[in-house]
């Protein structure tokens, strides 16, 4: 047997080349080469067929701000306070009109990080300074789910979820890491009476004393940039969740913000939060991976324009607080003002940008969505959150919700479409938000039989969550 060169080798010149057994060979070798090629190929379509249909999973970023009230930002409508940065955020994205929360610190934190309404949730005791309390195992927090999702997780910020166990701690409820205060920055003197210090915390163990509240800003950027740089390299995809003290009184920032807005010191300090957004969207530009990444921004709940008495002192000024805008209510209440708050979310080229929307979302969204997005275990007890991601995505026209309760104490309201119950005013109040956001128009006598209906809804809910309907009026602190 011989080879000839120039010839493709099944074509080989063999010695008894003419022989039915020679050239039974042939054809089955050409047969065997044929099928190795197409064999390749097909190996190559279903690898590009499965980086399709699994592509990577995106990165998550939450921006908490603290007291943040619904008219604080220029993109909606504040006049004075400059917030460019925040404002680009929104227009990349879809920004919410109609997007609610917690009446106040704890509850909204519940709500984002378990999904749930507060109520369902047993603290077994308070969660600021000498508060005993904190989120039971029982409960899978955002990271948790995350994490067992293949995320790495960060937090830098307020916790305010427990904190006298270690448990309670963000690095025992799926945090790898966290720099921050355990609860709000007023649980000091003179405003709070209390001998627990207040101190920042990295990991479970405290590390700073005395806190300069000047640099709290500064210093969880610095830590929010330090996460995102460290882990945008790495095949595992990340979220980070960095709650802002600030503008929660006392109201503070660097000398370098001072004077830079022409809103007085509550002007600075939003304006310092809109320098901390620039930079965390500029790290996740120089390393390239914003694309991938979904940036979600909102307020905890609104403003403190009814702080008492301790905390008017040491420096705090009634109009150290923010704008509710067109809204009635504030910080505490389950008018308007209270809990709807600014909120955006942007995912380039997946989320259409120039979006605004009117559509009732709710914190408790924004844990599902997440958990549901990273392909994680949803827990076995209820939740209170929609997946909104077909409908962000464009792919439904309208959001999953509709319905939204209000609590206190108690139930005291609750929205179902366009109308809202309220029952915490010795008489039923009841609201179009649509014609009425800013709850002026006391339309219940002119619409009994509706009255009826969402009250029925409001004590079968209640009974659900293990808490009573409102019917008189609670003193506001």
């Amino acid at each position: 047997m011989y080879i000839s060169s120039g010839i493709t080798f099944w074509e080989v010149p063999l010695r008894f080349h003419n022989n039915n057994l020679t050239q039974n060979i042939l054809a089955t070798m050409k047969s065997f080469f044929l099928l190795g090629i197409l064999l390749i190929l097909g190996l190559g379509n279903a690898i590009g067929q499965n980086e399709t249909t699994n592509p990577p999973k995106p990165n998550i970023i939450i921006l908490f701000t603290d007291d943040m009230g619904y008219g604080d930002l220029a993109c909606y409508g504040n006049p004075v306070i400059k917030t460019p940065n925040i404002d680009r955020l929104a227009e990349k994205g879809i920004r919410f009109t109609s997007f609610v929360t917690g009446s106040w610190c704890v509850p909204s934190r519940t709500q984002l990080i378990t999904g749930r309404y507060m109520p369902r949730v047993n603290f077994a005791g308070g969660t600021g300074s000498d508060g005993e309390g904190g989120l039971p195992d029982s409960e899978l927090t955002l990271a948790e789910g995350l994490k067992e999702a293949g995320y790495a997780t960060g937090m830098a910020g307020k916790w305010h979820l427990g904190y006298k166990q270690k448990k309670f701690l963000p690095p025992n409820q799926g945090f790898d890491s966290w720099f921050g205060l355990p609860y709000s920055n007023d649980y000091m003197k003179p405003w709070v009476q209390t001998e627990e210090p207040l101190r920042y915390y990295r990991g479970t163990e405290m590390v700073a004393y005395p806190l300069n509240q000047d640099s709290l800003t500064i210093r969880y950027t610095e830590e929010a940039v330090s996460f995102i740089n460290t882990h945008a390299g790495k095949s595992q995809p990340f979220f980070f969740y960095l709650a802002y003290n600030m503008p929660h009184l006392p109201v503070r920032t660097a000398e370098r913000f001072r004077g830079k807005s022409k809103a007085g010191l509550y002007g600075d300090v939003i304006q310092t939060i809109d320098w901390s957004v620039e930079q965390v969207l500029a790290a996740l530009d120089e390393q390239g991976i914003s694309d991938n990444t979904i940036v979600f921004f909102a307020s905890d709940n609104g403003p403190w324009i009814n702080m008492p008495e301790r905390m008017q002192q040491a420096g705090n000024e009634l109009w150290h607080a923010g704008s509710p805008g067109p809204l009635r209510g504030f910080k505490g209440t389950t008018y308007e003002g209270g809990q709807r708050v600014p909120a955006m979310i942007r995912w380039p080229g997946k989320i259409p940008s120039h979006t605004v929307s009117d559509e009732l979302v709710a914190s408790p969204d924004i844990y599902r969505t997440f958990l549901e997005l990273a392909g994680a275990t949803l827990p076995d007890h209820p939740i209170d959150g929609f997946d909104i991601m077909p409908f962000l995505l464009g792919q439904a026209d309208r959001s999953p919700r509709k319905e939204y309760a209000y609590f206190r104490n108690t139930l005291e309201a609750m929205r179902i479409g366009e109308w809202k119950l309220r029952l915490a005013s010795g008489e039923p109040e009841l609201f179009n938000l649509q014609e009425d956001p800013g709850e002026r128009y006391n339309r219940a006598s002119d619409n009994p039989e509706l009255v009826n209906e969402i009250r029925k809804r409001m004590e079968v809910f209640a009974g659900e969550v293990g808490v009573s309907v409102s019917e008189e009026k609670i003193k506001e602190n």
